[in-house]
């Protein structure tokens, strides 16, 4: 029987982004060893914190998974052995996978184990494309994935937008490349009229007053000061009534989003609201007259299939992949532009006939994603392989 170990370090206990990648990756193959016949085991490595004071307890998430091995040694460590020792690599730390027939590493490297095929995920390439949008943790991506290629048996991107810029920054056979889309943690009816009555009161937010919305780390790359000065002319030149409502964590570089807020005319009307639970997340997406995200460059966008899904008009920018994930189920602007976005979200919010008209393409297209699909396409992806 094929024997697959996936990497489970990016999951943490309040995931986005790539850890939520993961987390619904091994969940949605583990539902299907029996049936395409195979055995799913997960390895993961403890944050440098815990590893110093030796606590090797694995995440409560990953409890549930029998077959799971704990790579004693923290993310830090293993990639200066990687960087120094990658000869001697395997010795010291293959035995801890078991030697399965595939090794799936998911946190921007595979190691070079010699007894395992091996696969990779490449998420975007921000880090080659826009040095200027990440932070020193990420620009210490490039080195790192360009050293793993050189025994690496396969790739999986998010995205035909990432697929082609690995072929075009790291001259990456395209054969060797397989394209797994991503899909939402949420579906059209999450949450029942009574669950939103009930998050309503328990949530601060005063949800009479009408909001465009924004979900996403606050980060350079995702182009949030052009939002905010969208929404300070659509205040002062349309007078519309809508708060401008951002939920993300804080990532890097964002004083600049901060300070546009504080210089705003209109900052008693933007409301940065910090991690949310996914059930208030969604609340936010359902009452929302329009989601806008206009980012400059994604791996794939999941916010704006997020949106889609539960039936909210989308307005994102016709960058990177985002248009591959909207079709024509959303409106596409120049990132560059401002004012382009700022029109074309008040076309939304003042014309009910566009807005059914998004959300009806919108729910239809994101129809197209699933997890399931994922987990499939990933089977398919290590089919070439073995």
């Amino acid at each position: 029987m094929l024997k697959i170990v996936v990497d489970a370090t990016p999951i943490t206990p309040q995931p986005s982004g790539v850890g939520l990648y993961v987390a619904n990756l091994i969940d949605h193959l583990w539902q299907l060893q029996q049936s395409e016949n195979f055995e799913l085991g997960i390895v993961y490595q403890p944050s440098f914190k815990n590893w110093v004071q030796r606590n090797l307890a694995f995440p409560e998430s990953l409890q549930k998974y029998a077959k799971s091995d704990l790579l004693p040694f923290p993310v830090r460590v293993t990639n200066f052995l990687l960087k120094n020792f990658p000869q001697a690599f395997p010795l010291w730390l293959e035995k801890y996978t078991h030697y399965p027939d595939i090794i799936h590493g998911t946190n921007f490297n595979v190691f070079p184990y010699k007894q395992s095929l091996k696969v990779i995920t490449i998420y975007d390439l921000t880090f080659l494309r826009y040095p200027e949008y990440v932070d020193r943790v990420v620009t210490k991506y490039a080195p790192r994935v360009k050293q793993c290629l050189q025994w690496t048996d396969l790739v999986i991107t998010i995205s035909e937008s990432t697929k082609q810029d690995a072929i075009n920054y790291l001259q990456i056979n395209p054969e060797k490349i397989h394209v797994t889309p991503l899909a939402s943690r949420y579906h059209p009816n999450y949450l029942s009229l009574e669950k939103q009555e009930k998050l309503k009161q328990d949530c601060s937010y005063d949800f009479s007053i009408p909001y465009i919305l924004f979900v996403s780390t606050i980060e350079p790359r995702k182009n949030i000061t052009a939002l905010i000065t969208a929404f300070n002319y659509l205040k002062q030149k349309h007078k519309i009534e809508h708060n401008l409502v951002l939920i993300g964590q804080k990532g890097w570089r964002y004083e600049p989003v901060f300070k546009a807020i504080a210089e705003s005319m209109y900052q008693n009307h933007i409301y940065h609201l910090d991690y949310l639970s996914d059930d208030l997340v969604a609340l936010f997406y359902t009452l929302a007259d329009v989601f806008v995200y206009p980012s400059y460059y994604e791996g794939f966008g999941l916010p704006v299939l997020e949106a889609m899904n539960l039936g909210t008009p989308v307005i994102t920018t016709n960058s990177s992949s985002l248009p591959e994930v909207v079709g024509d189920a959303g409106l596409l602007i120049n990132p560059d532009d401002p004012l382009e976005l700022a029109e074309m979200i008040v076309q939304v919010i003042s014309n009910s006939q566009l807005q059914r008209d998004l959300i009806i393409k919108g729910q239809k297209r994101a129809e197209k994603f699933s997890w399931h699909k994922t987990a499939k396409e990933t089977l398919k992806a290590y089919s070439q392989i073995i």
